[in-house]
């Protein structure tokens, strides 16, 4: 297994889709070369920010294998692989590294459901999946009200014995929570990259101790967040801070509930910004409405991504 180092900012892309709800591949095409040449240090594919679990199985080929030629080695490409089953992941993670992932995130599944969770279910899960493929895996904790689990420290101790475990996304959208996360990797018996997931406290995040980010937000105002992060690695709070002040307000649109719609959100934004041409998203998700499609604009105009058209 090759190493990698994920620290920095890793945009959860979107996945254009023409006015027939098909993939569009050539929009794609565009929209990564635009992200890769922000500076991210990786994309990731095939999450819920790209719709994932809307699209089939040779839609998710079709849109690894481009994603990874388009942007031809200027960063990484992480593939997201989800169950339901074990032998359904360890199918869905053999399919994602043929197509081109450099790592996988491993999103939670149902049979995590319940508590106490026993750490042997999540253990025996991600371990058959380290073992069916030879790519660097990222754990993946989020907020049950997303579908996610939080896991204990007990659980994060046992997964990171996995050798090819390199990572772990964050996702509580609580700030004791990561920092609890955080002391539990701290103790742990070898060090892995804390990336947050946190798309509500952005710039907190780092400088509470985030070493990166892989977040939906991130295809917005990428290389703002590349500098944020860059800044505070440099001990520079005041870019810092001016950097989040500007990007939080518009990642609290884009999130705002119900927090499900942030994907077609992000769609309107990346409209705005002349990016895609369309906004489709696959029911039975929504488009936004024209109220919130002038909210999208203001806050963009506010984070500066986007200048105010004059009259």
């Amino acid at each position: 297994m090759q190493d990698i180092d994920l620290r920095g900012i890793i945009p959860a892309i979107v996945t254009p889709m023409n006015d027939k709800g098909e993939l569009d591949l050539p929009a794609l095409r565009r929209y990564v070369q635009w992200l890769a040449d922000q500076g991210p240090v990786a994309l990731a594919v095939n999450v819920d920010t790209g719709e994932g679990p809307h699209l089939t199985a040779d839609e998710k080929r079709q849109t690894l294998e481009t994603v990874a030629e388009a942007v031809a080695g200027k960063c990484k490409v992480v593939g997201g692989v989800a169950g339901p089953s074990t032998a359904q992941g360890v199918a869905n993670a053999r399919a994602a590294q043929a197509a081109g992932s450099d790592a996988l995130l491993i999103f939670p599944i149902p049979a995590y459901l319940g508590h106490p969770l026993n750490p042997e279910v999540p253990y025996l899960y991600h371990a058959a999946i380290a073992e069916a493929v030879d790519l660097p895996l990222i754990l993946f904790q989020l907020q049950p009200a997303l579908g996610g689990v939080l896991f204990t420290t007990e659980i994060l101790h046992r997964l990171i014995t996995i050798p090819s475990v390199t990572a772990i996304k964050e996702a509580s959208f609580d700030a004791m929570r990561f920092l609890q996360v955080k002391a539990a990797l701290e103790s742990a018996s070898r060090k892995i990259t804390f990336l947050t997931g946190n798309d509500n406290f952005i710039c907190e995040s780092f400088i509470l101790g985030a070493e990166g980010a892989l977040l939906g937000f991130s295809t917005l105002g990428t290389q703002e967040q590349v500098s944020m992060l860059k800044a505070i690695q440099r001990g520079d709070m005041n870019e810092a801070r001016e950097l989040g002040s500007r990007l939080q307000p518009l990642a609290d649109v884009i999130f705002a509930p119900p927090v499900t719609d942030y994907r077609a959100r992000t769609k309107e934004a990346l409209k705005m910004l002349g990016i895609l041409d369309n906004t489709t998203v696959r029911p039975p998700l929504l488009p936004v409405s024209a109220t919130e499609r002038e909210t999208i604009l203001q806050a963009l105009q506010k984070a500066g991504l986007l200048s105010p058209i004059r009259s």
